[in-house]
């Protein structure tokens, strides 16, 4: 019975890669970090890993990217000419407030 699990993967746990398999998992099929360890970690005692299915296209809309527990998304460039403007606004006041 062929393996379930995608060949860069296996490729990976040939080389004894287990956080490269464990990424490259994650990358094939959308999972989270605790559910691609176990089932790697499946495979490598020899059970048949069952990986979940990808999430569906408006579950990756919700969370675009690989994200391990706790990692804050990281902003785009309007985000941060967003934060300099109101930086740039806060002198402003403030600089307006000591004059008077």
């Amino acid at each position: 019975m062929p393996s379930p699990l995608p060949p860069a993967v296996l490729a990976a746990l040939e080389r004894r890669q287990t956080i490269e398999a464990i990424r490259r998992l994650r990358q094939a099929t959308g999972l989270g970090l605790k559910e691609a360890k176990d089932v790697i970690d499946a495979h490598v005692r020899g059970l048949t890993p069952r990986p979940a299915p990808a999430p569906s296209r408006a579950e990756a809309k919700a969370s675009p990217g690989l994200q391990s527990p706790g990692e804050v998304p990281k902003g785009g460039a309007a985000e941060w000419l967003v934060r300099l403007c109101l930086l740039a606004l806060g002198a402003y006041v403030c600089y307006a407030l000591l004059r008077h």
